[in-house]
């Protein structure tokens, strides 16, 4: 089965959802890919699943994810595997694949597993390695093709948030956030904690008029375009899209700045993570010659782009990705570095600023 995120998000967020067999979602937009993994979370949880990551080193590693679905803990009833990295199946495996994913349909077993990839093209979704997930479990398209979708998608945020805003309200937000999905749901975010006394006020309200309370649907905050002016200027912290513009300028004193606050207001490190990752990640693109407005980026930031281009060689981006891996270990405890310190580090290298020779 085949769907867009715009189908699927809303189908996942209730209350109970079939979630054993195969999974697949390609996309570049790093985004949806994490909301289809906190939408899935719940249902593992409530299934008792052992949830486990695994990262595709090489083709190799598929006998590692398969020799996981295979061991079951005594303590969980299955495991649900989310696995990352652009390694295809070879033969054997495609044929394990589609063995597990009819054994879900029977009932065999409960496993669950999610393959995150970047975007899949028409002809890589003919590939043999695709057909096991599109014939027998879920293909969702995490990618947004127009503004309408984005606009859906926050509008269910902004409800799980317990907001509503006018459609003036709607459009200053798109505008205020250049139509970028990221830097919209973190100003929905903020939101929520500005106007978490008038939140928390119509909980209180229900509770006190209803005898059953749990029954009754709680009414969310209306927004108009004045509170979004007046939340927008009174929102002067940094996010991760002022981290963008100093890390690409080579700003390296206000990377520090920005770092250092963001740290000081508990920003999630996975947002920072996905910010630094995702330059690198285009930079490296654009030296190896692609096409900026293929890649997504925005005119008005591709001069700060090549700018960027121009200040790295080739083998000082060939160290990226492990620096990038080594950040996303110590955010999940991995590895006994700060976080932060190493946040710091690939957001200064990505400036221009070496901390430390490349072994």
């Amino acid at each position: 089965m085949q769907d867009t995120f715009i189908q699927a998000y809303p189908k996942l967020l209730q209350p109970s959802v079939a979630v054993a067999g195969l999974w697949l979602a390609h996309g570049d937009e790093p985004l949806l890919s994490q909301w289809l993994i906190d939408a899935l979370r719940p249902h593992w949880r409530a299934q008792n699943y052992a949830i486990k990551r695994i990262e595709l080193v090489s083709v190799k590693s598929w006998q590692e994810v398969l020799s996981e679905l295979v061991s079951q803990s005594l303590f969980d009833d299955a495991s649900a595997l989310i696995v990352t990295g652009n390694h295809k199946p070879d033969k054997a495996v495609i044929a394990e694949l589609e063995r597990f994913a009819v054994d879900a349909q029977t009932g065999a077993h409960s496993h669950s597993l999610l393959w995150l990839t970047p975007k899949q093209d028409k002809r890589a979704q003919t590939s043999k390695w695709f057909a096991p997930f599109a014939q027998y479990g879920h293909v969702i398209d995490c990618n947004l093709y127009n503004e309408q979708q984005r606009q859906q998608l926050l509008q269910i945020q902004a409800q799980q948030f317990g907001l509503t805003l006018s459609q003036e309200a709607w459009q200053l937000l798109m505008s205020h956030t250049e139509h970028h999905l990221l830097s919209a749901y973190q100003t929905l975010w903020r939101l929520s904690y500005l106007f978490a006394p008038q939140l928390m006020a119509e909980v209180d309200s229900k509770n006190t008029s209803h005898e059953n309370p749990s029954s009754q649907p709680l009414t969310n905050v209306a927004l108009d375009i004045n509170d979004l002016q007046a939340a927008l200027v009174s929102d002067a912290q940094f996010s991760v899209f002022d981290l963008s513009d100093a890390m690409l300028a080579g700003n390296s004193a206000q990377v520090a700045k920005i770092i250092f606050q963001l740290k000081a207001t508990d920003e999630p490190t996975t947002l920072v993570l996905w910010a630094i990752s995702k330059d690198m990640r285009q930079i490296i693109q654009l030296m190896d010659g692609q096409d900026p407005q293929a890649l997504g980026i925005w005119r008005s930031k591709q001069g700060l782009y090549q700018q960027a281009c121009r200040r790295h060689s080739k083998s000082q981006t060939a160290t990226w990705p492990a620096l990038l891996y080594k950040c996303d270990q110590a955010i999940k405890g991995l590895v006994r570095q700060p976080a932060w310190e190493l946040l710091l580090q690939a957001a200064l290298e990505l400036s221009g600023q070496r901390l430390f020779k490349a072994h």
